[in-house]
């Protein structure tokens, strides 16, 4: 999955784009009560018109749910992903009274702000991130900056400032020779860096491998660059996410996941302590994948099983 996948993700995040920009002006012109209404259409036009993304759901969800997916499964699971994205353009905005954010892990968050070491999150393409960076932006002192490639980068900036002009989101790129500075840096000063772990680009770089690890009964690929970015700058990895509960409401958790701030010294035992992190952050994923199914919004072969 490596050209394969960088193809997907270029093409994705600008299929996702054009989606946030066709929500954005409904829901400026309409509202969130009738363009919710507008999401029905939407939905029925994707399970009608991308068969990819139809395929790759009804994949996905026969494994999260342990039974082939109904159509009703599948339905419901596009039009999940659909309401996300609308509510993109009310949390960005700094609509936050229209929803019901519920927040679970507020004092790990205050007590890391507090040590003014920072911390790494790791999250996946679950739920909203929007929603995690509504309440994260709404804790006194917490300073939040996103790991990303250029390219995704510069799509969902350019988006959601279109969207929403008065919305900043702190960018720190990877893949460059002064990434890893860049994050100690934000991180010396007390900030906290976030990165989704659920996606190979096919670009890992020199210091990241790919691990395969069962997840819902098959196995697949995962990256362990978030992980040796933690160990080589020896901090906490907190597992965020904001889950999506129908309606208004959004369940944002933050937990601890590995503490890499003291590793030891002896090599083999780094490795056991990485592959640990790794094994804890895939079975998160799978729990949360089986306990809230339409709220994972990966829509490609994440299994690599159209390679052939």
């Amino acid at each position: 999955m490596t050209e394969r996948a960088a193809s997907w993700a270029q093409h994705g995040e600008r299929g996702n784009r054009l989606l946030l920009r066709l929500m954005a002006w409904i829901a400026v012109v309409c509202g969130r009560r009738v363009a919710r209404l507008v999401l029905h259409p939407i939905t029925w036009y994707f399970l009608a018109f991308a068969p990819t993304a139809r395929r790759h759901s009804a994949r996905y969800l026969a494994r999260a749910l342990g039974r082939r997916a109904t159509f009703g499964d599948r339905y419901r699971h596009i039009h999940s992903f659909a309401a996300t994205v609308l509510d993109r353009v009310y949390l960005a905005r700094g609509r936050l009274r229209d929803f019901d954010l519920r927040l679970e892990g507020a004092p790990l968050m205050d007590a890391l702000v507090a040590q003014g070491r920072g911390a790494l999150l790791i999250g996946a393409h679950i739920g909203s991130f929007e929603a995690l960076h509504a309440v994260g932006a709404s804790r006194p002192g917490l300073r939040v900056a996103m790991a990303m490639y250029p390219d995704n980068a510069r799509l969902i900036h350019e988006t959601l400032q279109a969207i929403a002009p008065g919305f900043h989101l702190d960018i720190i790129a990877i893949g460059r020779p002064s990434s890893t500075l860049a994050v100690r840096d934000w991180l010396d000063a007390g900030g906290l860096v976030g990165m989704l772990g659920d996606r190979v680009l096919g670009h890992e770089g020199a210091r990241s491998s790919l691990v395969e690890m069962p997840f819902l009964g098959h196995p697949a690929r995962f990256s362990d660059g978030p992980f040796r970015l933690a160990l080589l700058l020896k901090r906490r990895l907190v597992f965020m996410v904001g889950l999506y509960r129908g309606g208004a409401c959004y369940q944002v958790r933050f937990e601890p996941l590995a503490d890499f701030s003291a590793p030891p010294a002896d090599a083999r035992a780094r490795d056991n302590l990485l592959r640990d992190a790794m094994q804890a952050y895939v079975q998160r994923l799978e729990s949360l994948c089986r306990g809230a199914p339409t709220n994972w919004f990966n829509f490609y072969d994440f299994w690599n099983e159209d390679a052939g």
